[in-house]
């Protein structure tokens, strides 16, 4: 006698040919959807992972990770910068001082949020240097007024290097209404693009353009900006180098500007998750209609089973083997293609595109030009794990009414 008994059984019946073709195609119907299905949540998870990775290497490499913002205007700001510089997750720390403002050009207006930073150093903290489509950012110059604008705000004006555009900024004053509107020329000495709503919302002028527009010193700033090593930390890293200088200095982070998109994009991925896993669910529980079919098709040989001593314990490993058994090979054969897929989907989009000649992902439309993938092993053990205990949970009814079916009176009537 072969043993386990059950296991003996079961991997036979996955493997033999069955009198009752119509069961054979089913089974394999529930493998092949139970791959897809796996298949499918494993490429779009990855793809949904490039797009936040994408996105946040932009929209990150932009905005500050953490400043450490003063009371009032910063006087010296290198004592800062040394203070933050001690703490082990900060790798860079830089003048820079924020505004808010309209900017004009030929009766038309956008809002505008200006940074006012150091060409030479803006490197160690921002990826801007690197997405210029035109011009330097080493052409602010202070004294000179000039700006760099996003390509949105570019297009949406219509201008080029050499062009000059208004900035407008509320200012306190004594008069009635308590404030009055700055006006300052700026001249385009660049224009980045870094495929981001930011190319529509932000502009770049030199720290002393700044604090001249703000009235105050030329070496004066706003704030410190800060690079951290770890995003999630900058909350906690800012807190505590500002409470390390005293009162007169307080944290700020990316988490209060953008961290309401990085959480819709996490809500997004965890909903659409969801809804695949209901394929993966509905291919799992194919396995129930094929195994009651095995059941009723393999009624005398239960029959003669229990007959020969099988207790009803074994009748039912027996099917649980066989659906599981269904469940893991269609499991492992849609995370081995799906993980294939999901590392080469770039290039499968890019074939597309050449054989079609259609451009999928045009950069004039989207943000990307190309379909971004990035596999996590979490991601696969997870939806693996998932595909493995579905397809186990849907072996038990079957296999339970197998065990409960009586020898005398499968015999009678097989």
């Amino acid at each position: 006698m072969f043993r386990p008994l059950s296991i003996f059984i079961g991997a036979r019946y996955t493997r033999a040919k069955r009198r009752n073709r119509f069961v054979s195609f089913i089974s394999m119907t529930s493998m092949i959807g139970l791959a897809l299905g796996v298949l499918a949540m494993i490429v779009v998870l990855s793809v949904m992972n490039g797009f936040q990775k994408e996105m946040s290497s932009r929209i990150l490499g932009m905005v500050p990770h953490a400043t450490i913002v003063g009371v009032k205007p910063i006087d010296d700001w290198q004592p800062v910068a040394a203070a933050a510089l001690k703490n082990p997750e900060v790798t860079a720390a830089v003048p820079f001082t924020e505004m808010d403002g309209m900017l004009s050009y030929k009766g038309s207006m956008q809002p505008i949020q200006i940074s006012g930073v150091d060409p030479a150093r803006e490197g160690q903290v921002s990826i801007v240097a690197q997405h210029i489509v035109q011009g330097r950012l080493e052409d602010l110059k202070p004294g000179e007024f000039g700006v760099v604008i996003g390509e949105i705000t570019a297009r949406r004006f219509r201008v080029n290097v050499g062009d000059k555009l208004t900035l407008i900024v509320p200012e306190l004053s004594s008069e009635p209404g308590g404030i009055t509107p700055r006006m300052q020329r700026l001249n385009v000495v660049g224009v980045f693009k870094v495929g981001a709503e930011l190319d529509g919302s932000m502009a770049l002028i030199h720290m002393s353009d700044a604090a001249d527009i703000q009235h105050w010193q030329p070496n004066q700033v706003q704030s410190v900006r800060l690079a951290v090593k770890d995003l999630y930390a900058a909350p906690q890293v800012s807190t505590d180098i500002a409470t390390g200088l005293g009162g007169d200095f307080k944290a700020d982070d990316w988490t209060h500007t953008q961290g309401s998109l990085f959480s819709a994009m996490k809500m997004e991925k965890t909903m659409i998750g969801l809804l695949l896993l209901m394929i993966v669910a509905v291919a799992a529980f194919n396995i129930i209609a094929t195994l009651i079919m095995v059941v009723n098709d393999k009624g005398a040989d239960i029959a003669i089973l229990r007959t020969i001593g099988a207790t009803p314990r074994q009748i039912m490993a027996i099917f649980m083997v066989q659906g599981t058994v269904i469940g893991i090979v269609g499991t492992l054969i849609g995370g081995v293609l799906g993980v294939i897929a999901a590392l080469n989907v770039s290039e499968l989009v890019g074939w597309i595109e050449r054989v079609s000649g259609q451009h999928i992902f045009s950069s004039d439309v989207y943000f990307v030009s190309n379909l971004p993938s990035q596999l996590q092993g979490g991601d696969v053990a997870l939806i693996c794990s998932a595909g493995f205990i579905l397809s186990f949970l849907a072996t038990l009814y079957p296999a339970y009414r197998a065990a409960k079916i009586e020898p005398a009176h499968a015999l009678r009537y097989s």
